[in-house]
Formats: structure tokens, C-alpha cells, sequence
């Protein structure tokens, strides 16, 4: 029985985001609590997939105040055939002030 195999597709960017990005909270503490705060920014794919691809993301520079411990987390989240979101965490009295990062997407 004869299939068809879709040829694989790669694309990759880099990106950045920080205080000069529009809704970036990630630079402010609250003494009040140490909860995770959150920045998503949305990555849409220069040509869309046939399916859903696999992505991953790579820290490649941040800056951080020096004054508290470096607390970071960077993920894929809410991938389609279009895009993705790219939520970057911080927490406690860790304050970023910018996060830059390459992402790979593989699939059909």
C-alpha cells in the first residue's frame, strides 16, 4: 500500500523582549507576594504547517538586576500550525529586565 510522506519543514528566528516591549511587568516586584509573574509574546511562523511542529526554544541572553537571585523560565506554549506563544516566568524578587531566545520549529 503505497503512502505519501509530507516532506519535512524547518524554520527558526530569534527574538527579544524586555522593558521597551509593550505590557513587560517582568522588571517590577511586589512586596506584597512572590508569585510567578508571566510575559507572553506571540511568535507566528513566516509560512504556516501542514500540522502542528514540534518547537524549542533556547535562552540565549537575558538581563537580570544583580541584586537577587537569577530566576527565569522560557517555554512553547499554545503551538499551531501558525505559531506560538512564548511565556517567559519569573519569581520572588527576581526582576528581568530583558529576555532574548531562538526557537526551532520542525514538522510537515
Amino acid at each position: 500500500m503505497p503512502s505519501t510522506a509530507l516532506p519535512w519543514k524547518v524554520l527558526s528566528s530569534h527574538a527579544g523582549v524586555g522593558v521597551l516591549t509593550e505590557g513587560w511587568t517582568l522588571d517590577t516586584v511586589s512586596a506584597e507576594t512572590d508569585d510567578v509573574r508571566t510575559f507572553i509574546t506571540e511568535i507566528v511562523f513566516a509560512a504556516p504547517f501542514d500540522t502542528i511542529p514540534v518547537v524549542q526554544l533556547g535562552l540565549t541572553g537575558f538581563d537580570l538586576d544583580q541584586r537577587d537571585s537569577a530566576r527565569i523560565t522560557l517555554k512553547a506554549e499554545n503551538i499551531t500550525a501558525g505559531g506560538f506563544q512564548a511565556v517567559i516566568s519569573t519569581w520572588a524578587a527576581t526582576r528581568v529586565f530583558a529576555v532574548e531566545f531562538n526557537w526551532l520549529a520542525i514538522g510537515a
